[in-house]
């Protein structure tokens, strides 16, 4: 006797998966509004983290910190070479969680302690996932590229493309051009 193939699950298209999302938790007790920022070594990234820090400390909300370490390409399919890379990355981030450390007390956040999270992947990838995991996650600050070609790869593909209209929290972009004086002012 024959077998019947299953038909194929459909592919989960960002508004299939919209709808499946759970609601979030961060006024729930036991719970705290976190303001995501992607940190990299990119100019505008203190932008961002100027904006979430200040909304964190003012709202009694937390700061997370993510750093995506991104594949190299097809140069890491040995094992040792991708131990090594591996470990240059968690390494960076680590010495980019120290440097951010230290902007954010030079902006006056002493007490402001954040989460620091390493991810591997690519970031669009790596930012969706976490937040999809993370249910206190209220909101993603990006800081947008002063260059006049756009506002950066990173904000194009969060705020466009397959992510429009879909993505699972609130999306702050803020200005390139804001001083961070400004940016305290408007948070």
């Amino acid at each position: 006797m024959p077998r019947k193939k299953k038909p194929a699950e459909p592919a989960k298209t960002p508004a299939a998966s919209a709808k499946l999302r759970k609601l979030r938790q961060i006024f729930a007790e036991g719970h705290k509004r976190k303001f995501l920022v992607v940190v990299d070594e990119t100019p505008e990234c203190e932008s961002a983290l100027a904006f979430a820090a200040s909304r964190a400390q003012r709202t009694t909300g937390q700061l997370a910190l993510l750093y995506v370490i991104e594949p190299e390409g097809e140069a890491l399919h040995w094992l040792g070479v991708e131990e090594v890379a591996r470990e240059e990355g968690q390494n960076k981030a680590k010495a980019v969680f120290r440097l951010f450390g230290r902007k954010l007390k030079a902006m006056g956040f002493e007490d402001l302690v954040p989460e620091e999270i390493v991810r591997e992947g690519t970031k669009a990838e790596e930012i969706t996932k976490l937040i999809e995991e993370d249910q206190d996650i209220g909101v993603l600050v990006l800081g947008a590229s002063k260059d006049p070609s756009g506002p950066g790869p990173l904000v194009s593909s969060l705020a466009g493309g397959k992510f429009a209209g879909v993505f699972p929290v609130p999306l702050t972009v803020v200005p390139g051009h804001l001083s961070i004086e400004e940016i305290l002012a408007l948070a």
